[in-house]
């Protein structure tokens, strides 16, 4: 018997995949508990349906990535620290602050967990990082550290 699956069933499959089941496995135990829905015609349209609606959305939020990318690719933010003897800062400057430079600077929120440094920012000058927008989709930008 072929059955939607309306939630993850381990051995038989994801939520939302169409699985051939034993008769008696999906009348005792999938359709009796809420784990399916027998796949008729109209189970099957709404299903493509959905899964067509979440690849246009994900297409969206791709496109959107990309043209964001465009924009900021190879552009500089700017960063201000406090330094002691000999040009080294306090500290370093880290991935939270770079992240509200970006926001500051382009109005684009940017997780702080999405920047990569190539390595410690522990002197004023300009360094390189991708600031990763999709998977597969990343920004190589440039920050400068300038003191306070």
């Amino acid at each position: 018997m072929k059955v939607i699956l309306k939630e993850d069933v381990k051995g038989s499959g994801k939520k939302g995949d169409l699985v051939n089941v034993a008769d008696g496995y999906a009348k005792n135990f999938l359709l009796k508990k809420g784990l399916a829905v027998p796949a008729d015609a109209q189970a099957i349209n709404e299903k493509k349906t959905k899964d067509a609606a979440v690849a246009h959305h994900a297409q969206v939020l791709l496109d959107e990535a990309k043209e964001a990318a465009k924009r900021l690719s190879d552009k500089t933010v700017k960063v201000t620290a406090r330094a002691g003897e000999n040009g080294k800062l306090f500290g370093k400057v880290t991935s939270k602050e770079i992240a509200a430079a970006v926001e500051k600077e382009f109005g684009m929120e940017v997780n702080k967990k999405k920047i990569s440094l190539e390595q410690d920012i522990k002197t004023f000058g300009t360094f390189t990082f991708e600031l990763k927008l999709h998977p597969g989709v990343t920004a190589k930008m440039f920050v400068s550290v300038s003191e306070e």
